[in-house]
């Protein structure tokens, strides 16, 4: 008896017993498993299958389709036609421009040797070519006095540009210009004291400064800057 109870020590020694997981953990495991199968299976169910709806809903979903995406390009083709429109009503800004460049700004507008000087003395060389400053008609292209060879343009506001003692005239009187077009070549031909081009501005058929008249219009003839 003694000798069996000594044994059965030996028969496990060296063996480990294998643990069985909790109860809880196995059941949450388990819960879960369930409870996803079920919300899989509850998704699928609430899903409609195109071979379950009748004939007569499925033109009415297609018929609703092509009213919505009719009423999308209709909605998209005019706001399209609205944007061409006001694109098109839109006024060009006007365009003001400076006669020439590089030159150096002489002689402004006011009382010089004792005499009123109507305008502005824009010295370059002879032969350079100046442009209109604004749309407008040419109104005088020839001899005109002491301005020598000059050009005179009527814009639509009525004032008047005056571009005297020319060498050369590259425009016709009644011809249509528009801002930046050649209208002649700087010279010194009437009464004038050295190669310049003369500018004069006139607002109701008298002169004014052209300086200030030029700055409203975004020009600044003395530093020779324009906005475009």
């Amino acid at each position: 008896m003694r000798q069996r109870l000594s044994s059965e020590p030996d028969r496990y020694r060296g063996r480990r017993r294998v643990p069985t997981p909790p109860r809880s953990r196995y059941a949450a495991v388990v819960t879960t498993a369930f409870v996803g199968a079920g919300l899989v299976a509850l998704g699928a169910s609430a899903l409609p299958d195109a071979k379950d709806v009748s004939p007569s809903v499925l033109d009415e979903l297609k018929q609703a389709s092509a009213t919505s995406q009719d009423a999308a390009a209709r909605a998209d083709n005019a706001d399209r036609a609205s944007r061409a429109d006001r694109g098109n009503d839109a006024a060009e800004p006007e365009l003001w421009l400076l006669p020439l460049q590089g030159y150096d700004f002489n002689s402004p507008y006011g009382v010089r040797w004792g005499k009123m000087h109507t305008g502005v003395d824009l010295v370059v060389a002879e032969g350079t070519p100046y442009v209109a400053i604004h749309d407008g008609l040419v109104t005088k292209a020839g001899w005109f006095g002491g301005y020598g060879y000059a050009v005179i343009v009527q814009h639509a506001d009525g004032s008047e540009a005056i571009y005297g003692h020319s060498s050369a005239l590259s425009v016709k009187e009644g011809q249509q210009v528009k801002a930046g077009d050649q209208l002649g070549l700087v010279g010194q031909t009437g009464h004038a004291y050295g190669t310049h081009l003369h500018l004069e501005i006139h607002v109701k058929g008298q002169p004014i400064d052209p300086v200030p008249f030029l700055d409203e219009r975004e020009v600044d003839i003395k530093l020779g800057v324009e906005a475009f």
